[in-house]
């Protein structure tokens, strides 16, 4: 079997989320950025399965976030491993996490991409990334993030 796919993971709007959708209270934590403090709550049976997945070997996970100039804050605070990051700090974050999709189904593997506002809608550019079938799009709600059926799906594509 070859390489996994690689998971490009945004946070806010998909795991930092108000009300996550996980049947538990959120957890809640600060991270420090740009000089300020930032409140973010999340679902810790969400952060657990992304950790397994990736710890598994069945998905590459990758920082692909306004965070990725400070994962470790992220890390920190989700218990994660250090991840690599798809791109470090960049002046346009829409323009870095389309470039970092198309270079992951460029270099031959399979795409998870999940983001709650730059994957796109369907139609042209939507169509570019999935037509082959190498690449599964979610763009969740912001409000509620990644819900246990996006990772049913997500780890059903990695395996598949």
């Amino acid at each position: 079997m070859g390489d996994p796919p690689v998971w490009l993971l945004d946070v806010d709007g998909v795991i930092n989320v108000k009300r996550p959708g996980w049947g538990a209270a959120p957890f809640q934590g600060r991270a420090y950025a740009l000089g300020a403090e930032w409140k973010l709550r999340w679902a810790p049976a969400l952060v657990q399965r992304i950790r397994d997945l990736h710890g598994d070997g069945v998905a590459e996970v990758r920082w692909c976030s306004t965070w990725c100039a400070w994962p470790g804050e992220v890390e920190r605070l989700f218990k994660m491993p250090g991840l690599d990051r798809a791109f470090g700090e960049v002046p346009d974050f829409s323009v870095a996490k389309l470039a970092a999709a198309r270079a992951v189904l460029h270099g031959g593997r399979r795409l998870v991409w999940t983001d709650d506002v730059e994957v796109p809608e369907p139609g042209p550019l939507f169509d570019e990334l999935t037509a082959d079938g190498r690449a599964l799009l979610i763009r969740p709600d912001p409000r509620r993030g990644l819900t246990p059926a996006h990772l049913d799906a997500i780890a059903e594509y990695c395996q598949a």
